[in-house]
């Protein structure tokens, strides 16, 4: 059983593949990038990114993403997610 079971019904899964792991990277970096950027003058930016980067690690733990879905977009092949 996933860690992800019951947060989104498996046929609403649209993000998979390089998709998904390129999230992951993205959203690590960018959580990275506002950590350190908060202790800075640059707190604000800091603060979007963190805030950026967590929502692309929400999408890649689900599998999962609005925009992805309002644009008709999934990169989630069925025998994968």
């Amino acid at each position: 059983m996933a860690a992800t079971d019951g947060l989104v019904p498996e046929n609403a899964r649209n993000v998979g593949g390089l998709d998904r792991t390129l999230r992951w990277v993205g959203g690590a970096v960018l959580v990275a990038f506002g950590v350190a950027a908060l202790a800075t003058d640059w707190a604000t930016v800091g603060a979007v990114a963190a805030l950026t980067g967590v929502g692309l690690l929400f999408n890649a733990a689900t599998g999962f993403c609005v925009m992805n879905a309002l644009l008709g977009i999934d990169t989630c092949s069925r025998e994968e997610c």
